[in-house]
């Protein structure tokens, strides 16, 4: 990142926050559920298959049956999510939840009670060559708490040999990225990546730059503020081996490039720069059509 500095088949449990998975019988959803399993597992938490259905037309059947159809068809697939996610994780305690709604809306929902959401990174319906469906991409930006998006072709959350890699910018959001980033690490006993990426502010007006402009006075203040950052973490981490990478370039692919054979790749919801009127920042949207690994999305802290 550039430097800147329904009807739930129980409850998951008083008191505890669950990992909720989106489960549509999409590629993308099957490998979410393989990664929410694990995850739920690593965690001790509680695992919610997550399904949502609705009438795809603006008028209404007349026919009653027909929606009873569409509602039975749906509570079919939620089912066998969920025993897919039994088979996974059988210490893991598996709930169903199936609503009536939009699966963003649905989603969002979810996951506002939750530690963690997770989904596909397009479910059923749209073109072949669509890397990222709506859901995809409205969960993260909305989402107040982490989501993790996989791709159908997503690498096994529980790897020989995991790796997490993080894009920090010194946002909000980044910097909840890293913290998530490191208890992920902690959990999989892998290590972790740290990357920030300086964009040179002398660099944007043309050949002359900014002028009043101490170039190599912002470079460094950036990136003894993006060393404070890690080593805070690495403290309350100790047994993480971090490598921590200060890198000038674009953040797009750079972050992209060094998360090339990792695990997870974790990013803020948006960066510095961002505005409001973004769904989500500009390497994070990026990362989730390119990435060859899940993205993890985090939002500031509340």
């Amino acid at each position: 990142m550039s430097a800147g500095f329904g009807t739930e088949a129980g409850a998951a449990g008083a008191g505890e926050r669950p990992v909720v998975v989106g489960y549509d019988e999409s590629p993308g959803s099957e490998q979410a559920l393989r990664w929410a399993a694990e995850e739920a597992r690593l965690r001790g938490l509680p695992l919610v298959v997550c399904h949502a259905w609705h009438w795809p037309y603006t008028r209404r059947p007349v026919d009653k049956e027909v929606l009873a159809r569409l509602e039975a068809t749906a509570t079919a697939v939620v089912e066998g999510g969920t025993h897919r996610a039994r088979e996974l994780a059988p210490t893991v305690n598996v709930r169903s939840l199936l609503a009536k709604g939009v699966a963003s809306a649905v989603l969002l929902q979810a996951v506002r009670n939750a530690e963690l959401g997770v989904l596909g990174s397009r479910g059923q319906g749209g073109f072949e060559e669509l890397r990222v469906g709506s859901a995809a991409v409205q969960v993260p930006a909305h989402s107040v708490e982490p989501v993790i998006v996989v791709g159908p072709d997503g690498v096994s959350a529980g790897e020989s040999r995991p790796r997490i890699v993080v894009g920090v910018d010194g946002s909000p959001a980044g910097q909840r990225a890293l913290e998530f980033a490191f208890e992920e690490a902690r959990l999989r006993a892998a290590p972790v990546t740290v990357v920030c990426c300086w964009e040179d502010a002398g660099d944007l007006s043309g050949q002359d730059g900014l002028p009043f402009v101490d170039r190599r006075a912002l470079r460094a203040n950036a990136e003894a503020s993006f060393r404070n950052a890690v080593s805070q973490l690495t403290c309350r981490y100790p047994a993480v081996p971090v490598m921590s990478e200060f890198i000038a370039g674009r953040p797009e692919r750079t972050v992209i490039d060094a998360a090339q054979e990792a695990t997870l790749l974790v990013l803020g919801s948006r960066g510095v720069g961002s505005t409001p009127s973004v769904l989500l920042g500009r390497v994070t949207q990026t990362a989730l059509a390119e990435a060859v690994c899940p993205v993890a999305v985090t939002p500031p802290r509340t």
